[in-house]
């Protein structure tokens, strides 16, 4: 290294180099350059979408209408089955006399059995005149027995103690008299006048505060505004004075009299019930046949019940 190089660096290590500073100033000029996002974007004219809605203006259309419509055009007539009636029956009474029987009177048969026998005690009868022997289950089970009396604890007898009593405590023997002078009072003397005047019995109180005469407050009335009636009262109010007596009008009763119609053309008997009535016809109960009729044997179950289904009849269309 060169004596030029050191003389540069002594000099850079004494005094560092440094730019000056500056104060900022902004650009009055606008600025010019664009962003990136003005130079790629295109601005595009913007079209406004078209409506798919309808217009909600009514049409009216100017030709009569013809009367023909979708439903008319389009429905084919359709001929319709003839329906089945199925032809009344007519009730007729049966002439066999009802014989009051009842599944359970034809199906239960009573069992054989035993009679039932009485588990109640036989009841004996007791008589007045019987004595009372006078033994029960107390008096036998527990029978008395001697209690011994009490023993009787004995009072050892006194004794007097021998000797004379000693009159002597414990603070007789061990406090010591003291000699104890009398305390003297610190209050101060009481210095009294004595006065041979008598006294006066006059204060402050008495003389600025004088008592006077007071007397009780009479009645407060009021004065009265109306004057009281001077002449004798004739007897006549207002209300009898304006009022007017109307004649008073029964209302008239709307109830019907409680008389009993009778009329003189004599009783036909012949009711609703007699002539709208229809008698049906009294069906036995299938349950009473071994087979009944219109109905198939099916099977029979565990407890030996029987099983019928019902034949229904073939229906044959007109």
């Amino acid at each position: 290294m060169g004596p030029w190089c050191v003389q540069v660096c002594r000099v850079l290590a004494v005094s560092p180099m440094r730019p000056e500073k500056q104060t900022y100033h902004p650009p009055t000029v606008k600025f010019g350059n664009s962003t990136t996002f003005q130079d790629d974007f295109v601005p595009q004219e913007i079209k406004p979408r078209q409506s798919f809605k309808p217009s909600s203006v009514v049409k009216r259309s100017t030709a009569p209408f013809n009367g023909i419509t979708s439903h008319r055009l389009d429905y084919i007539p359709h001929q319709l089955e003839l329906k089945f009636e199925r032809p009344k029956e007519v009730y007729k009474p049966t002439d066999q006399r009802f014989e009051d029987l009842t599944t359970h009177r034809c199906d239960f048969q009573g069992l054989i059995g035993e009679t039932a026998k009485l588990c109640r005690p036989v009841h004996t009868r007791v008589t007045q005149n019987a004595r009372f022997e006078g033994s029960t289950e107390f008096r036998e089970s527990f029978q008395p027995w001697e209690i011994p009396p009490p023993e009787v604890k004995k009072v050892p007898e006194y004794v007097p103690p021998t000797g004379s009593m000693l009159l002597n405590s414990t603070s007789h023997l061990d406090y010591v008299l003291y000699q104890a002078n009398r305390v003297v009072p610190i209050r101060p003397v009481s210095r009294r006048r004595s006065n041979s005047f008598p006294f006066q019995g006059k204060s402050t109180m008495k003389e600025d505060f004088p008592a006077w005469e007071s007397c009780r407050q009479g009645l407060i009335k009021k004065q009265q505004q109306i004057p009281n009636p001077s002449g004798k009262f004739d007897g006549l109010s207002t209300f009898r004075s304006h009022y007017l007596q109307h004649e008073l009008i029964p209302t008239e009763s709307c109830k019907p009299l409680n008389i009993a119609f009778k009329s003189s053309v004599p009783f036909d008997d012949v009711t609703m019930y007699s002539v709208e009535y229809t008698p049906k016809k009294q069906e036995i109960c299938p349950a009473s046949y071994p087979s009944p009729p219109g109905y198939i044997f099916e099977n029979t179950n565990s407890q030996g019940h029987k099983f019928f289904c019902k034949i229904t009849p073939a229906v044959k269309a007109f």
